[in-house]
C-alpha cells in the first residue's frame, strides 16, 4: 500500500516498555507513510516500575527522555500514558477512546495490567464525558493471560483474548470494544464477526501522529 496523502512525512520518537512493538509500528509505517521516520525508545523496566505506582523518579526519566526526543513523541504503553501526556507526548490509546466514546453506547474495556486500568479508564471516561456520552464503561480484566504474552507466545495470548472477550460480549449489549493496550491488538483479527467494532491503539495511534491530529 502507499504513502496516503493526508499523512505528513515526520520524524516520529515511539516510547515502547516491549521490544514487541517496534516491528509492529515499523509494519505499519510502511503501509502508511513509508517516507516518515520512526524512532524506538524500549524500555520494558518502566512498566516494570510502574507496577509499583508511578514514582517521581521515574516521572522524571521518563521525562527527560520525552524532552530530549527528536521530534513528535508517541508512547505505546498505557501504563504511562498520563506522564507522557503531561510531557508533551502522544497517548497510543487517546485516538481509540475517542473513537469508542463516539459509537455512543456502553464501550467494553479490555486489559491485562492492573497498572493500565486507571489511566485507560480515566482517559475513556473523559473521552465519553467530552462526546456527552454518561453511559458508563464496562471494564472486563484478563490478567490471568498476560504471562502468555510475557513468554512471546502472542498466538496464544491473542487466542485466549478473543475467546473471553467473545463470551463476554455475548453476554451484553456494547456499541464498541477496546482492547486497552497495545499488546492486545492480535485479538480484534478473531472477534471480526462481532455486532460491534473492535477498537485496538496501533494505526489509529500512528495514523493521528502522522497526520498531525492529536
Amino acid at each position: 500500500m502507499g504513502s496516503e496523502p493526508n499523512l505528513c512525512f515526520m520524524t516520529l520518537t515511539l516510547i515502547h516498555t516491549a521490544d514487541v512493538h517496534r516491528l509492529t509500528f515499523n509494519t505499519l509505517r510502511e503501509q502508511l507513510a513509508p517516507e516518515a521516520a520512526l524512532t524506538h525508545l524500549v524500555r520494558p523496566d518502566w512498566l516494570a516500575q510502574a507496577q509499583a505506582g508511578i514514582s517521581e523518579a521515574l516521572r522524571d526519566e521518563v521525562g527527560a527522555a520525552i524532552d530530549a526526543a527528536e521530534g513528535a513523541v508517541l508512547c505505546s504503553c498505557t501504563s504511562l500514558g498520563p506522564i507522557a501526556e503531561a510531557f508533551g507526548a502522544i497517548r497510543i490509546d487517546q485516538p481509540m477512546m475517542r473513537t469508542a466514546a463516539q459509537t455512543g453506547g456502553r464501550v467494553l474495556i479490555v486489559y491485562c495490567l492492573r497498572s493500565t486500568e486507571a489511566p485507560s479508564l480515566s482517559l475513556l471516561e473523559r473521552e465519553l464525558q467530552a462526546e456527552g456520552n454518561m453511559t458508563p464503561a464496562a471494564p472486563l480484566f484478563l490478567g490471568q493471560h498476560w504471562p502468555l504474552f510475557e513468554t512471546g507466545d502472542l498466538q496464544g495470548f491473542a487466542t485466549a483474548l478473543s475467546q473471553d472477550i467473545r463470551h463476554v460480549a455475548g453476554q451484553g449489549q456494547y456499541s464498541a470494544i477496546v482492547l486497552a493496550q497495545a499488546s492486545m491488538a492480535g485479538a480484534a483479527a478473531a472477534l471480526q464477526d462481532l455486532p460491534c467494532p473492535v477498537l485496538t491503539s496501533p494505526e489509529l495511534a500512528l495514523r493521528a501522529a502522522l497526520s498531525g491530529a492529536i
